[in-house]
């Protein structure tokens, strides 16, 4: 389900940099995190997700999450901007 909500976004952000500089700006509408990234992280994105009132939703891999993205490299998180 969550992948597919993703991969039919129409604008999206792909990597942690990106996703914290859309919730800084108030842009993102759903973040995607993956459980296997490194707790330093995903940790400031959750955070921010928390002090947004952003909708979180946590994948399996990073592998996957990069796929989804239509990256070719992992990918700790993501955000849709516009569906």
């Amino acid at each position: 389900m969550s992948y597919q909500r993703l991969q039919a976004a129409r604008e999206k952000t792909v990597g942690s940099k990106q996703t914290v500089k859309a919730l800084k700006k108030e842009l993102a509408k759903l973040v995607f995190v993956a459980e296997n990234a490194d707790k330093h992280v995903i940790d400031p994105i959750l955070a921010a997700c928390r002090e947004k009132k952003v909708p979180v939703v946590k994948v399996d891999s990073m592998k996957n999450l990069g796929k989804a993205c239509g990256i070719k490299v992992e990918c700790a998180s993501a955000a849709i901007i516009e569906e």
